[in-house]
């Protein structure tokens, strides 16, 4: 399929298929967590350097505050910013018929099955009738590794071989899907072959971004450039082979052509691999074979499973299309963190947990200093971020700040499983430094006699008038958890709490009722008659089920804010983790049958091969709906403070094991 391939990977890794087990007639992409390119940077005068971008002023509670916006004076620097760094393909890898011109049409006798238990994939398909080739794909644990058998009878008489074909980068689209690269300007970049025995290297040079491909043959073998103009190698197995051919390729920022693993090496390895995944952690069975809804929802859970490990377990977050294709330029949202990582807590997967966590730690430095050039005290979160930690500018995106909690959060769940000095210390300096920034944030109002969330800023559904919004209802909430679980952490440690952080979160604004209902923050007019504000993220249910209920939390006011977000809200509109949002709101109001609704919602749609597919706004997998889903599984098996689980419909049977409570 053009849209959702089939994928082998690990994390930090992902080679996508078409149906030969290769990207024969498709360029899916092969997408790694360190294969960033910049493009070159403008030449227009005074705009020909980062530090040549300055932001915006915009004024802030009667001062004005530098925000990372684009700068209609600084254009072309604004725009290199926003799509630079910009994630690559490393490369594609197809099969070669003896020169001939072979569509996909041509093909009979398709047949493919992913093998989720062991991670590879096996493909095969006949020529003309006959001919048949049987494909195994299967990608390592431990490196940028895939590794590939083919086996048929027509490998010896040089009608079959293997093609490696290198793109040069995009760089120029948001969103740069399905397939990543720009394949037909070769003169803008260079390769270069060299040759060992049984194997050969490409180095890939695109401006001052390079890397290395390793190819490993087991047999006799010989690789050429197709023509002087093409970044295309052709790999022809040598007369004397028998019917098998197995190589690996390794993409990799150095060449180590000593260590290059054997394919059968690799194929063992990836099913150790995966069978420690699926056998450790959370599990959950549901009633299959009596229900049409449990069927289909224990599909989802499985292959999100699967595609998770491969898609959103690097040492880096996850973009939101995962290593699938390119959006955002690549980059990945720090608001995000959250919905790409929470299920690994509830779950038990924390080895995949630790690989990116780390992030806020890394990104301590860049945040310390936006903060201070704003003129406040901690750390402030970016957004849309690349791994140097900066934040791509845009309004949005210097706006937001229902990031800045996050932290809290996995501290939290990280010391309900490890409540040892260790993951104090671990977390102390940063919770210190986004509290610092919370409490500076909030404004005191000397008319209300409370402290104010903006103006300006955006909730959390980015659909309002920035220099309107304030005091919005879910990062009310979020301030007072984060602040919450900041305190304890000093008392766990014998520290003393800052005042400040207690005045803040005591004396913080109420949650703005209208009607008897919770709206999206304080003044809003017409919210519920109004489509860009009845749409897109309901992000105030968020305070009774993606966070424990806070103790202003009216739960009369709150039901009847449920019963208005069901009549009115328009969910053509929602995405990604909204309908597992709704559905935690649902269960955590003992109502699960309405959160399996919610989880399989027809907006929410996920394809064949476990793709969640976005929605009406979303172009590409949208993997915080498949990690979402997890979450909300999660937490239905296995409750929360207050309430055992598994919490999922009454007539269901179900089994679970091995799942974290969540608070």
């Amino acid at each position: 399929m053009s849209y959702s391939p089939l994928q082998v990977g690990n994390g930090n890794f992902a080679f996508g298929v078409d149906v030969t087990g290769l990207q024969t007639f498709l360029p899916h992409n092969t997408l790694s967590s360190w294969g960033w390119h910049n493009s070159s940077l403008p030449t227009t005068p005074n705009q020909t350097s980062a530090t040549d971008f300055t932001g915006l002023d915009w004024w802030t509670h009667d001062r004005l505050v530098n925000y990372e916006q684009p700068n209609p004076a600084e254009k072309d620097i604004s725009q290199w910013m926003i799509a630079n760094p910009h994630r690559i393909n490393l490369g594609r890898v197809g099969l070669w018929f003896g020169g001939k011109n072979v569509t996909e049409d041509m093909l009979q006798d398709k047949a493919q099955t992913l093998d989720l238990w062991e991670g590879s994939i096996e493909s095969a398909f006949s020529l003309g009738g006959e001919n048949t080739v049987h494909i195994i794909t299967v990608a390592s644990p431990e490196t940028d590794t895939v590794a590939i058998e083919i086996r048929s009878s027509v490998l010896n008489n040089g009608s079959l071989g293997v093609f490696f074909d290198f793109p040069y980068a995009s760089g120029k689209n948001k969103f740069d899907a399905p397939f990543v690269g720009v394949w037909n300007a070769t003169s803008n970049h260079s390769t270069f072959l060299n040759l060992w025995q049984n194997g050969a290297t490409v180095k890939h040079v695109l401006d001052s971004t390079f890397y290395f491909t390793d190819i490993k043959w087991e047999s006799d073998a010989k690789i050429e450039r197709e023509s002087d103009t093409a970044h295309r190698y052709i790999l022809k197995p040598g007369a004397t082979n028998d019917d098998i051919f197995r190589f690996t390729v390794t993409y990799a920022q150095q060449s180590a052509t000593q260590k290059i693993p054997k394919m059968l090496d690799v194929r063992t390895k990836a099913w150790q691999w995966w069978q420690d995944y699926w056998e450790n952690g959370g599990f959950v069975s549901l009633p299959i074979a009596a229900n049409f809804s449990a069927k289909e929802l224990q599909r989802r859970i499985i292959q999100s499973q699967y595609l998770l490990a491969v898609n959103g377990a690097g040492k880096e977050p996850a973009q939101e299309s995962g290593l699938v294709n390119n959006g955002w330029y690549g980059k990945f949202h720090l608001e995000m963190v959250f919905w790409h990582l929470a299920h690994w807590t509830i779950w038990n997967k924390w080895s995949l947990y630790d690989r990116s966590i780390g992030v806020y730690d890394r990104f301590l430095p860049t945040s310390i200093e936006r903060a201070e050039k704003q003129g406040y005290e901690g750390a402030r979160l970016g957004k849309m971020s690349d791994p140097t930690g900066r934040s791509a500018p845009g309004e949005i995106n210097s706006l937001l700040i229902w990031q800045q909690p996050h932290p809290m959060f996995f501290a939290e769940m990280e010391y309900r499983k490890f409540p040892t000095e260790k993951t104090l210390q671990k977390w102390d300096h940063i919770l210190t430094a986004i509290a610092d920034f919370m409490v500076s944030y909030a404004w005191y109002n000397e008319t209300t006699k409370v402290y104010d969330l903006g103006p300006p800023m955006y909730p959390v559904s980015e659909n309002t008038n920035p220099n309107q919004t304030v005091n919005p209802t879910l990062e009310l909430a979020y301030w007072r958890f984060g602040l919450d679980v900041a305190e304890n952490w000093q008392q766990r440690q014998g520290k003393t709490v800052p005042d400040k952080w207690r005045t803040v979160r005591d004396n913080i604004a109420p949650f703005p009722v209208e009607d008897g209902v919770y709206v999206l923050y304080e003044g809003i007019k017409d919210m519920w008659t109004t489509p860009e504000t009845a749409e897109d993220h309901p992000g105030l249910l968020g305070l009774y089920g993606w966070l424990p209920p806070d103790s202003r939390l009216n739960l009369t006011t709150f039901n009847a804010t449920v019963d208005k977000v069901y009549q009115s809200w328009n969910f053509t509109y929602s995405y990604g983790w909204d309908f597992p949002l709704l559905a935690l709101t649902a269960a955590r109001m003992g109502d699960p049958e309405q959160a399996v609704d919610w989880l399989l919602d027809p907006n929410n749609a996920f394809d064949e091969v476990g793709m969640p597919v976005g929605g009406a706004r979303v172009a590409t997998p949208y993997f915080p709906a498949a990690a979402g889903l997890l979450l909300a599984v999660g937490m239905m098996a296995g409750g929360w403070d207050g309430l055992e689980g598994p919490i999922f419909p009454e007539a269901w049977d179900v089994e679970v094991e091995g799942f974290q409570t969540a608070m």
